[in-house]
């Protein structure tokens, strides 16, 4: 991996900050796979293409008020990419705020992003990357 790959990965996540799909569309490989975050085990959807990601990420910010990444810190660990920090939520009907710490395991191809995996733990983005403290 490289700096380039890591601000691509910093351009996704600001585009998501801003609530702008089309912003980061530019960084995704047209087959992007992302696997977001759940809380239930059960639940293990994957999101195939940008039209899938595109309708899922909607579904998203219109369920969340408030939906905003804040890195601490990332890493470059060669083969993939570790981006760790928090996610702040407000519920757009509830208006229940959350803080919760967040875990990304990006992996690229070319200069896009080809698939994300999120993770509520740091430690279980890093474990995914073959690479726990």
């Amino acid at each position: 991996m490289s700096q380039e790959h890591i601000e691509v990965v910093r351009r996704v996540l600001e585009a998501w900050n801003r609530r702008d799909a089309d912003l980061g569309r530019a960084d995704l490989a047209p087959d992007i796979e992302w696997k977001p975050a759940s809380a239930t085990a059960v639940e293990d959807t994957v999101y195939r293409g940008y039209d899938e990601v595109a309708a899922a990420t909607t579904a998203l910010w219109e369920t969340w008020d408030v939906f905003r990444f804040d890195e601490d810190e990332i890493r470059d660990l060669g083969s993939s990419i570790v981006w760790l920090g928090h996610v702040h939520i407000r519920g757009s009907a509830s208006r229940v705020e959350l803080n919760q710490e967040f875990g990304i395991h990006c992996s690229m191809r070319g200069d896009k992003l080809a698939r994300a995996e999120s993770f509520l733990s740091w430690n279980q983005a890093l474990e995914a990357a073959g690479s726990a403290d």
